[in-house]
This record gives C-alpha cells, structure tokens and sequence, in this order.
C-alpha cells in the first residue's frame, strides 16, 4: 500500500489518548448509570430531603443530601460526554477534539478545586475535644497533613497531565489531522 501526498497519518498520542478515555469514561458512565438507578430506587427525595433538617450537619454534607439526583445526574453527564468524545476522538472527529479540549478544561479547574476542598470540609468539622490525649491529637495531625499532601499532589498531577493533553490536542499537527478528515 503507498501512501498518497495528501494521506494524513494519525497519531499514536491521539489514538492512545481516546482508548484510555473510552475505557475510564466508559466504565465511569456505567458506574454513573448504577449509581443514578440506586439513587432514585432507594433514596425517594423526599427522604434525602429531611437533611436540611439537621442542624450539627456541615453545609456542603446538607448540600450533598439535598440534591443527590443532581450531582449524580451531573457525574452521568460528563462521563457519558468523555465517552462520546473519546469515541469521536478516535475516529478524528473535530467536534470531538474541541469537545474533549472543554472535558480536560473542566478537569484542571475541578483538580484545582479540589486543593481547597479538604481546607473546606476540615474546617466545618468539630474541634477535637480539649480532653482528647495528645497521642490521638498528634496522628490526627500527621493523618491530615498527609491526606492534604496527597490530594494537592493528585490534583497538581491530575491537572498537569490534562493541561498537557490540550496542548497537544491544540497543536498545529493534530488540528491538521482532524481538519484533514
């Protein structure tokens, strides 16, 4: 088989890129499906509701209560959009290029997010008690710091990796490649 002049090859990076993301965003999507079927099965509204009631409850745990079809709808959403766009990815669709460009956009600003979110959810918890011994307060101590390291490290990783997927994604030879087909 020759290759023509105008033949466009298609990049390894692209082709990896769209199998690991149908394989997360797929499995993702089917545990997103499972998830929203137990939701609306076992936990009517009107029961998730009663949360608003508590008063010791932190906001954000009142918020998650609250509204558990539609942080559950929304995890359906984009897993099933990174599916569609993965699969669009691999057959060299532009739509999905630019679409998959917003998904990894979205993931920075969600990692980033996140950084804060252990600052958020520690300081709406209560004080350990003042009687508490210093043996327990100190591995609290460490056991936080060490969960707060991991999370910004996964965060940073998580948002550099994706970072670094736009960049290639937005290069002059991938828009060619997707612009060619």
């Amino acid at each position: 088989m020759t290759d023509t002049p105008n033949a466009t090859t298609r990049s390894a990076f692209v082709t990896a890129v769209a199998w690991v993301f149908i394989a997360l965003a797929g499995f993702a999507t089917l545990i997103a499906v499972l998830q929203n079927i137990m939701i609306g099965v076992m936990f009517p509204a009107e029961a998730m509701r009663e949360a608003e009631n508590v008063k010791d409850m932190p906001a954000f745990a009142r918020f998650m209560f609250s509204h558990p079809q539609a942080i559950f709808g929304t995890f359906l959403a984009v897993s099933a959009g990174t599916l569609i766009s993965a699969i669009g990815l691999l057959r060299r669709k532009n739509w999905a290029r630019l679409l998959f460009i917003g998904i990894m956009a979205l993931g920075i600003l969600w990692n980033v997010a996140s950084v804060a979110l252990p600052f958020f959810i520690f300081s709406s918890m209560p004080p350990v008690p003042a009687h508490t011994p210093s043996d327990f307060k100190d591995s609290f101590d460490i056991m936080w710091k060490v969960m707060t390291a991991f999370t910004v490290l996964i965060a940073v990783t998580f948002a550099c990796l994706f970072g670094w997927i736009i960049k290639r994604l937005v290069s002059h030879e991938i828009k060619r490649e997707f612009l060619a087909l």
